[in-house]
């Protein structure tokens, strides 16, 4: 894996994985979704949870918009066969893959940086985080998924309001309009982000994969295709560790649970 565009690290259950170009914001183009999508299926494989960050002083400041420029040019050579999108590719394997993702934000998190955020399961800010999609003022338009994750996040409104106008929201509107559920202090959010992937890889891994999965499929269905979905799973076959974790509970073995700070 290429040190020079995203660095792997495996912590115990945790795996992290951090965008490595802060030269350039950590603007994504091509290169860097081909090795983030080599982390990402390798956190899949050999981790419980995967930690999202961004080396520097930014999370992500979305596209590179100098190798848009190159294909809005022309200067591009469009492939023979029309194959799915990189982006949305690698995103859906973070969004709708086997393991939980937690995404640690600072800096900018901007249009396909947002994208990118908006695929993980629980993000976290830092004071100096701020929040926009400024595809408008450059003339393109958001393609990284964010029609779909952005849109189901903060609603309509608030996301035509920040593509027509260019507004960047801050760290305290990012939780009001539920792009976090966490604000910490400036510096804290990986520290954070760590904490919280350690909890959540306390839990059993099928259980996380029923939550990462069936739940936004469920939100996708009707009311009564939702609840079918819900007691056909109700009715799989469990694994044995959740027979002892019952067990646990059953005979006062268990942890209490600790609500997060």
């Amino acid at each position: 894996m290429s040190e020079s565009l995203v660095t792997y690290e495996l912590d115990g259950p945790v795996a992290l994985i951090g965008l490595n170009r802060p030269d350039k914001r950590n603007a994504i183009n091509e290169a860097v979704i081909d090795v983030l999508r080599a982390a990402v299926h390798r956190a899949g494989e050999e981790a419980d949870v995967a930690v999202l960050h961004g080396h520097g002083k930014n999370f992500c400041a979305g596209l590179d918009l100098g190798e848009a420029l190159t294909r809005a040019a022309g200067q591009t050579t469009p492939p023979r066969k029309r194959k799915r999108h990189s982006w949305h590719e690698v995103f859906d394997t973070i969004a709708r893959g086997p393991i939980p993702f937690v995404a640690a934000l600072h800096g900018a998190v901007v249009g396909g940086g947002l994208e990118l955020a908006t695929a993980a399961h629980i993000r976290v800010c830092d004071e100096s985080a701020f929040f926009g999609l400024p595809e408008g003022q450059r003339g393109i338009f958001v393609g990284g998924g964010g029609t779909v994750r952005i849109q189901r996040v903060v609603g309509y409104t608030v996301m035509a309001d920040m593509m027509l106008t260019g507004r960047l929201l801050s760290a305290a509107e990012g939780e009001r309009e539920h792009i976090v559920r966490y604000v910490v202090p400036e510096g804290q959010a990986l520290k954070k982000a760590r904490e919280l992937a350690t909890v959540i890889a306390e839990n059993t891994p099928d259980t996380n994969w029923r939550i990462t999965n069936l739940l936004p499929r469920i939100n996708d269905l009707s009311h009564d295709d939702g609840l079918f979905v819900e007691y056909l799973n109700s009715n799989m076959q469990r694994s044995p560790e959740t027979a002892e974790r019952l067990r646990e509970f059953v005979e006062g073995r268990a942890k209490p649970l600790v609500a997060p700070n």
